[in-house]
């Protein structure tokens, strides 16, 4: 009864086209990544305390208030970031106006409603991380559940492009989107590991000498080993995959996507490889943070691109075909 109502009162909004929500769907690709860049802004910048509660900024505020305790810089750069919630919320929550007015089919309309449902759950990951003192973690389960939301945004956005009267079209075999899912699977392990990395190397988020943050009491070289060498297999799979698709035929999407990816991976290797021998600069960190958003974006949309719908025209009767 609410969810016919909560309908009802969409419909009074002007239908949006496939454009609108593509590019909508798109906002939200963008802003769950940016979120995670940011957040990475936080930690490099020892900030992740310049609001040291949670959903306050302060004890009786909101919002960042002058004390000497906590610089302003940290203050400013924390308060930010928490904002731009507001603006993931703001497209999580038009993606599922959009659809719903458009009446589109139910497999958009549950990965829509993922994207305001994440990024809720996200906010209460947010808040146990200040809550517990940043603790290595929690971090990385925010990192994480981050990039998670990044694949279920980009899979909408293949999902609003479709159309909805299509049939399915399936564009590699079954043993080579399994391969594309172990892929994905290996990715995870990937950024698994480098949220280890993380946990133990030089940037904890707050350089509080009263309260220091707890760390990954691991070796950070071994961890590193680990984080490198799944990287190596997860590139080997996706270098099989690709003589695999080769072998069967791509259309020019699949193949623009596999590209894309395979740079991406190369490149984010290579930003890896620098962080070692330079002793992690923070700079580095944020780039590392952005290429994990935008490998996982580039494993989702290959993913999608080998099972799509697709509108099919039925072809003229032979003679209705002479006569024209």
């Amino acid at each position: 009864m609410l969810y016919r109502a909560f309908v009802g009162l969409v419909d009074r909004l002007p239908l949006p086209s496939l454009r609108v929500q593509r590019l909508t769907a798109f906002a939200v690709i963008l802003t769950q990544a940016g979120i995670a860049v940011t957040g990475s802004i936080v930690r490099v910048t020892a900030s992740g305390l310049g609001c040291p509660t949670w959903p306050r900024c302060f004890p009786g505020s909101f919002t960042p208030i002058g004390v000497s305790e906590v610089a302003v810089v940290h203050q400013a750069v924390e308060f930010g970031n928490r904002m731009l919630t507001f603006v993931v919320s703001l497209f999580a929550g038009l993606i599922v106006l959009a659809v719903i007015r458009a009446r589109r089919r139910h497999d958009v309309l549950v990965y829509a409603w993922l994207m305001p449902g994440g990024t809720v759950l996200q906010a209460v990951i947010g808040g146990i991380t200040v809550r517990t003192g940043l603790l290595w973690w929690t971090v990385a389960v925010h990192l994480l559940v981050s990039m998670l939301m990044v694949w279920l945004a980009t899979v909408l956005y293949a999902k609003v492009s479709e159309p909805d009267d299509g049939i399915e079209a399936v564009r590699a075999p079954a043993p080579l989107r399994w391969l594309t899912a172990l892929s994905a699977a290996a990715l995870a392990a990937v950024l698994v590991a480098g949220t280890l990395v993380t946990a133990a190397g030089p940037h904890a988020g707050d350089k509080s000498i009263d309260r220091p943050v707890a760390r990954l009491e691991v070796e950070i070289v071994t961890l590193v080993h680990l984080h490198s060498q799944l990287l190596v297999g997860y590139l080997a799979l996706l270098i099989g995959l690709a003589f695999g698709l080769f072998a069967v035929g791509i259309t020019p999407a699949v193949r623009a996507r596999l590209f894309t990816l395979l740079a991406l991976v190369c490149s984010q290797a290579l930003i890896g490889v620098v962080q070692y021998f330079t002793d992690v600069p923070a700079v580095l960190v944020v780039f590392h943070v952005a290429g994990a958003g935008a490998c996982t974006a580039a494993t989702a949309a290959l993913w999608a691109s080998l099972r799509t719908r697709e509108k099919v025209t039925a072809p003229l009767p032979a003679a209705a075909a002479q006569a024209v």
